[in-house]
């Protein structure tokens, strides 16, 4: 299984954009979006960072419903 890189979070918004989650809203340093994954509508949390931690990314992935591979693929 490939090792998730540190990222910005502007790199995680457009990969999570391609998935199909869009922007709702924002509170201080953290992004709010929503996208359908599976029949499931999907809320996911991204703190707005120059580099997100590995850990943090792959909470992001688990709230968004998305396998490392897929999120790889979508960069």
């Amino acid at each position: 299984m490939p090792k998730l890189p540190v990222l910005p979070a502007r790199d995680i918004l457009k990969a999570l954009g391609r998935a199909g989650f869009v922007v709702v809203g924002q509170r201080g340093s953290h992004i709010k979006l929503r996208g359908e994954r599976g029949g499931v509508v999907r809320t996911v949390i991204v703190p707005n960072y120059d580099e997100v931690p590995r850990g943090v990314l792959a909470s992001i992935l688990r709230q968004a419903g998305l396998t490392r591979e897929d999120f790889l693929e979508l960069l």
